[in-house]
C-alpha cells in the first residue's frame, strides 16, 4: 500500500545512482539512458561541474527569497540574454511555471498597449504546454484536459498552417504560442519556413510570438535554442528541463519592451532563481560552452538519425523518422508501449510521444559507442515485439 497519489504509470524499476549516460537500479543492474529524465539531464547524470557547483553552493547558501538581491541570478540572466538575444529574464521552478509567466506577460503587455480586449493566445493542435490550469488550457490535447472543466478561457487552437493561423487572428488576439519541435505531440518539428512565416505574420498583425523551448532548449537540438536553427527570435521564450540538469529551474526570457510590462507585485516566485538553482544553471551553461557540446550534439544527432533511417529502411512497421539533433522520434504503425517495456527489459530507457511514436533523448554527452549500443538494444527489442 502506497501513500502516493496515483498520478503516474511508473515502470517497474527504481534507480540508485547514475553517471554519464548510465543508470544503475537498486539491484545493481546497468541501464543506458536515452530519456535524459525527459530531456532534463542533458549533461548526463552526476556531471562533475554541476555536482561541484551544487556541493559548494549547498554548503554556503540555499535560499533567501526574491525580497533580496541574488547575484547568481544576475549572472545567469546575463548569460541567457547574451546567448538568446532576449534581454530580460524571470526565473521560476518548472516549464509549466515559465509558460504561466509567459501567458501573463503576453496578456499584460498587450492590454497595457492596446486595451483590455487583447487577451487571446493561439496555440497549435498537438501542442503541450504544461499541466497547470492555464497551461493545460493552452494545450490542445483532450486527454490532458478531461475532468478539469471549465478550462480557462482565452485560448484558441489552430492547425499548423499559416493561412489558418492568419484567419484565426482577431481583435482579441494578443499572441501565438508554439513549440519549435512538438515533443509530446509526437516529435514534430515545425520547420524553419513555418517559424519564419509565423514571425512575419505576428509582426504584420502586431501581436507577440512566444516559443515554448522547455523541451527543445539548452542544446537538445544542437542549437542552444531550437529557434536559432530557423534564425527566428521570438518576443518571449520559455525554458526549464535541461537548464538545471535535474535541479528544478525554469526561466522566461523576453524582449526589453515586453518585459517592462511586469512591475513589482505583478508576478513572482518564492523559490524561483534561488542560489542553489542558479548555481546549477550557471554550471550547465558553462559546461555546454567549455565542452563544445552544441557541436557534439549536432554530430551525435546526425549519427543517431542515420542509424534510425537505416533501421526504418529495413522495417515496414516504421512509418517515419523525424526530429532535430538529439530529439528524435521513430513513428510506428502500432502502439509503442510494449516496445518501451521491452527496451527496459534489455537495459535501454526510451520514451513514447503519443501512442505510436518512440522518442529518443540521449544526453548531449552521448558517444558513438553509446549510440551503437543503444541501437543494438533497440533493434533487438523491436524484433522481439514484432514476433
Amino acid at each position: 500500500m502506497t501513500s502516493l497519489m496515483n498520478n503516474y504509470a511508473r515502470l517497474p524499476v527504481a534507480f540508485a545512482k547514475g553517471a554519464g549516460c548510465k543508470l544503475w537500479d537498486v539491484e545493481g543492474r546497468e541501464y543506458l539512458d536515452f530519456t535524459s529524465g525527459i530531456a532534463v539531464t542533458n549533461l548526463g547524470h552526476a556531471h562533475p561541474k554541476v555536482t561541484a557547483a551544487l556541493q559548494e553552493q549547498a554548503g554556503t547558501l540555499l535560499h533567501t527569497s526574491n525580497l533580496y538581491e541574488i547575484p547568481l541570478q544576475e549572472q545567469v540572466a546575463g548569460k541567457l540574454a547574451e546567448l538568446s538575444g532576449l534581454s530580460k529574464a524571470f526565473f521560476c521552478n518548472s516549464g509549466a511555471e515559465a509558460n504561466e509567466a509567459a501567458i501573463k506577460l503576453a496578456r499584460r503587455y498587450s492590454q497595457l498597449k492596446h486595451g483590455a480586449h487583447k487577451y487571446e493566445i493561439l496555440t497549435l493542435h498537438d501542442s503541450f504546454h504544461g499541466r497547470t490550469l492555464a497551461t493545460v488550457s493552452a494545450t490542445c490535447k483532450p486527454k490532458y484536459q478531461e475532468g478539469f472543466a471549465p478550462l480557462m478561457p482565452g485560448f484558441q487552437y489552430v492547425e499548423k498552417d499559416l493561412d489558418k493561423i492568419e484567419a484565426a487572428i482577431g481583435e482579441s488576439t494578443c499572441a501565438v504560442l508554439v513549440e519549435p519541435v512538438q515533443g509530446e505531440g509526437g516529435v514534430l518539428p515545425l520547420g524553419a519556413e513555418f517559424l519564419q512565416g509565423l514571425r512575419e505574420l505576428c509582426d504584420a498583425k502586431g501581436i507577440l510570438l512566444l516559443f515554448d523551448e522547455v523541451q527543445t532548449g539548452i542544446g537538445r537540438t544542437g542549437h542552444l535554442f531550437a529557434c536559432q536553427a530557423a534564425g527566428v527570435l521570438p518576443d518571449i521564450m520559455t525554458l526549464a528541463k535541461g537548464l538545471g540538469n535535474g535541479v528544478p529551474v525554469g526561466a522566461m526570457l523576453a524582449r526589453e519592451e515586453v518585459a517592462a510590462a511586469f512591475a513589482p507585485g505583478t508576478h513572482g516566485s518564492t523559490f524561483g532563481g534561488n542560489p542553489l538553482a542558479m548555481a546549477a544553471a550557471l554550471a550547465v551553461l558553462t559546461a555546454i560552452e567549455e565542452e563544445g557540446l552544441l557541436a557534439h550534439a549536432v554530430q551525435m544527432g546526425e549519427e543517431l538519425r542515420a542509424r534510425l533511417q537505416q533501421l526504418a529502411a529495413t522495417d515496414p512497421a516504421i512509418v517515419e523518422v523525424r526530429g532535430q539533433g538529439l530529439l528524435q522520434g521513430l513513428v510506428f504503425d502500432r502502439p509503442v508501449g510494449p516496445l518501451v517495456s521491452k527496451c527496459l527489459e534489455k537495459g535501454l530507457l526510451v520514451l513514447s510521444a503519443g501512442e505510436t511514436t518512440l522518442r529518443l533523448l540521449p544526453p548531449l554527452i552521448v558517444t558513438s559507442a553509446d549510440l551503437h549500443l543503444g541501437m543494438t538494444l533497440l533493434e533487438a527489442a523491436i524484433k522481439e515485439t514484432s514476433a
